[in-house]
């Protein structure tokens, strides 16, 4: 696990980590889930090998989530003490950009929701959903760094972006550089 980046929002943190989010050791790891939760590949498939089914069976009893919108399981064996299902957009279903804004908003608010202190996403839909991973990167960044100023009483201190292919991550260092 490797820092790339930390930039300051006021007293608290904005984070760039290249590596494996099923080895972060903060709050809660978002999932970049589809609206049935089922978790077979990509980072979710990942999320539930590690963490064990019992992250599958809690989804399942959720059962939908709207695209935009998030949902929270406990973290079964993962260091994390919980995981966030946040439902991006698939490219090509219309209003991609504010479908992802929601969803990371969604994600940062259940997380101030449960009080916790520390979340670390992943580029949500710019694996097999196919979102441009620039505009990814733009809209994670800009977003997180916005709900943070706008939100001082969230329980959040640390929002990270765990990255783990250099090509994603390549735009996440250029967001980074321009906040």
């Amino acid at each position: 696990m490797e820092v790339i980046m930390e930039k300051k929002v006021g007293d608290r943190v904005l984070r760039l980590v290249k590596g494996d989010i099923t080895e972060r050791d903060v709050d809660a790891i978002v999932n970049a889930a589809n609206s049935h939760l089922k978790h077979g590949g990509g980072v979710a498939g990942a999320i539930v090998r590690k963490g064990g089914d019992i992250i599958q069976q809690e989804s399942d009893k959720i059962g939908y989530v709207p695209v935009g919108s998030a949902a929270i399981t406990t973290a079964g064996k993962l260091p994390c003490k919980a995981v966030i299902h946040a439902v991006g957009p698939r490219m090509g279903e219309g209003d991609e950009d504010n479908k992802l804004r929601n969803a990371v908003i969604s994600s940062l608010k259940l997380a101030t929701e449960k009080g916790f202190k520390s979340i670390s996403m992943p580029a949500i839909s710019s694996g097999i959903f196919g979102f441009p991973k620039d505009r990814c990167a733009k809209i994670l960044v800009s977003e997180s760094k916005r709900f943070l100023e706008e939100n001082p009483q969230s329980s959040l201190q640390i929002v990270e972006f765990c990255i783990f292919d250099d090509a994603t991550l390549k735009h996440f260092v250029e967001e980074f550089n321009k906040l």
